[in-house]
């Protein structure tokens, strides 16, 4: 394991693998490096490319230092690609895609940026229910439920409430419990005050090369985000990934990024 030190203090944890040009991965909500779905996407990445997976602040083993905002970790990614040599190729996938968006349109270096199906909202009913379930998200955590945080959350992502039930008996779930806080992480990248609509301004700012991609099997509530980014985005690229939901497979989705960062 590595670390780099953020802006504020706070302490970064990373693994690097493999060689060739930096690339940096964003993860999205709940993952962190030993708990992260994604990893195999390290793995292959790895064999053309040094890959930087990193814990985003208040996961795995990075630190976190009140008071939080999203600009302190859009500065927790620059420290990471600060090490990575000064500039990197850039992958953030959901929530991790909103943030590195955020970060380029901050002038983060990056050589290109890929991000995958980052779940903006683009209709009013989408807009109210993403404030709903922040306002519960925000109500629990300020009483300190940290169970029902994550209730509140994977509710929102579609799980049925017999699978959330049956979750909150798990041997995992500590592992959801101690991250809780950071939910509120991910609900501010995306837009917590804004319903989370697709921040066009911010967006518009964007001058490193992009790739939107999204999964021709996913729905259209994340379809619908991912072509409003690719086209508020100057001079992005948009591809569908056949057969693919959001949690995208790794020999599929890694191809796309290599032919992309090549």
């Amino acid at each position: 394991m590595s670390t780099v030190v953020s802006t504020d203090g706070t302490t970064i944890a990373c693994t690097v693998t493999g060689s060739g040009p930096a690339v940096v991965l964003v993860d999205g909500a709940t993952t962190h490096r030993a708990f992260d779905p994604g990893v195999a996407v390290a793995e292959q990445l790895a064999a053309h490319h040094t890959v930087w997976a990193y814990d985003r602040r208040g996961r795995g083993s990075s630190g976190d230092t009140a008071p939080f905002a999203v600009e302190r970790e859009i500065e927790d990614l620059a420290a990471v690609v600060a090490a990575a040599g000064g500039s990197a190729a850039v992958f953030g996938i959901s929530s991790g895609a909103a943030l590195a968006l955020r970060a380029a349109a901050a002038g983060v270096p990056m050589t290109r940026l890929a991000v995958y199906e980052p779940p903006f909202s683009t209709g009013a009913e989408q807009s109210a229910r993403f404030v709903g379930y922040v306002t519960e998200l925000e109500a629990a955590l300020a009483e300190g439920r940290r169970g029902d945080a994550v209730a509140a959350f994977m509710t929102f992502v579609g799980m049925p409430p017999e699978m959330v039930a049956g979750m909150r008996t798990a041997p995992v779930w500590p592992l959801f419990e101690a991250i809780a806080p950071t939910l509120a992480y991910d609900a501010a990248a995306l837009g917590a005050r804004t319903g989370a609509t697709v921040p066009v301004d911010v967006l518009a700012r964007i001058a490193v090369p992009t790739l939107v991609l999204d999964g021709g099997a996913s729905p259209e509530l994340l379809r619908a985000p991912a072509a409003a980014v690719a086209a508020a985005v100057p001079g992005a690229g948009y591809r569908t990934l056949a057969d693919q939901t959001h949690e995208v497979a790794a020999e599929v989705l890694v191809p796309e990024l290599e032919k992309f960062f090549a």
